[in-house]
């Protein structure tokens, strides 16, 4: 996200994203209840939780640019994938030396370092990775270079689902991010072939990567949206944990303290620290204010449209499935 002061700055200034631009791509069609195929877009399919551990042996890369992305996006969708047997890995590719303010570069660096591998423990991750590349600056880096350290994970931890920023998102002011995003939709490719760096398979296997959820900040392709009403509360809990930067870690405290200093309240902040923080991410930066702190529309808003109290929403790609066996059960004849 652009690293700013949420509470001091935007908020007061009260400037909005058109909402225009926040829904585009967010379908009108009815939901159906049963899988589209992945490369359909016209088709939105409902994700629901699982309770029976669908995923337990699968290995799951979530993917961020800097440590409040996930967080802002997709973190619902995580712990949702987590519990339903995923083992997860976090994958950070910045450093995030330019996010946070009143401290020294290293003194961000290392900050925004602590949240990130907060954020993963909110969510459940086994471990985070962090590539390091300077902040806001990714599009100086020869992406070859990303690619391939990319790819060696994928194939090491054997991954076979994704999460990350969409590389087909349009719009993206943002060069760590569409950096990120397109070097990620080519590694998870490539990880697969023998013939893409093959000094790497001394040590570690080819795999590819067939499942994607992949998310923007404004316009995208829709077509998959996840229940993530069990896991709201801990997709608020991983913005908490980002002290450092972006609208939540003690934005709830500022907001509070600031309409003190004028004499005034609101209810929803409740009477401590805790409780600010808490409601002020659940109800402004998922709901209320969200196309203005996000980027996106409110996560109540997109779950309602489908019958469900809390939702992310994905352009979602996963695995094409052969046609070529069901053929021949039909059609060969004995010769």
């Amino acid at each position: 996200m652009k690293r700013r002061n949420f509470i001091s700055k935007n908020l007061a200034m009260g400037a909005l994203i058109p909402a225009s631009c926040a829904s585009f791509g967010f379908t009108d069609q009815k939901a159906k209840k049963t899988e589209a195929s992945p490369a359909a877009c016209d088709d939105v399919v409902v994700e629901k939780l699982s309770e029976e551990q669908p995923h337990k042996g699968k290995v799951l890369a979530v993917i961020q640019p800097h440590c409040d992305d996930i967080p802002f996006f997709a973190a619902g969708t995580v712990a949702k994938l987590i519990y339903e047997g995923y083992t997860g890995y976090l994958i950070r590719t910045s450093n995030d030396e330019a996010a946070g303010s009143g401290a020294s570069t290293g003194e961000r660096v290392l900050n925004n370092e602590k949240d990130n591998d907060a954020v993963a423990k909110v969510l459940g991750l086994k471990r985070s990775y962090d590539l390091g590349y300077a902040n806001h600056r990714m599009d100086e880096y020869n992406i070859q270079e990303i690619k391939g350290r990319l790819i060696f994970l994928f194939r090491l931890l054997q991954v076979d689902t994704l999460v990350c920023f969409d590389p087909w998102g349009t719009y993206e002011e943002n060069p760590d991010h569409y950096i990120t995003a397109r070097a990620v939709e080519a590694a998870r490719w490539m990880a697969g072939m023998s013939t893409d760096y093959p000094e790497q398979l001394e040590v570690v296997k080819p795999h590819t990567v067939t499942a994607m959820y992949y998310f923007a900040r404004g316009p995208q392709i829709v077509n998959r949206v996840v229940d993530i009403s069990k896991f709201v509360d801990k997709k608020v809990e991983s913005l908490i944990a980002c002290k450092t930067q972006g609208a939540g870690g003690d934005n709830g405290v500022l907001l509070k303290k600031m309409l003190a200093d004028k004499g005034q309240k609101l209810s929803v902040l409740g009477d401590d620290d805790d409780t600010a923080n808490f409601n002020y991410v659940k109800e402004f930066v998922l709901d209320i204010d969200s196309d203005h702190l996000r980027g996106v529309p409110s996560d109540r808003k997109s779950g309602a449209k489908y019958g469900l109290e809390w939702a992310e929403r994905f352009h979602y790609i996963g695995p094409s499935p052969s046609k070529t066996d069901k053929f021949i059960q039909e059609n060969a004849v004995s010769i």
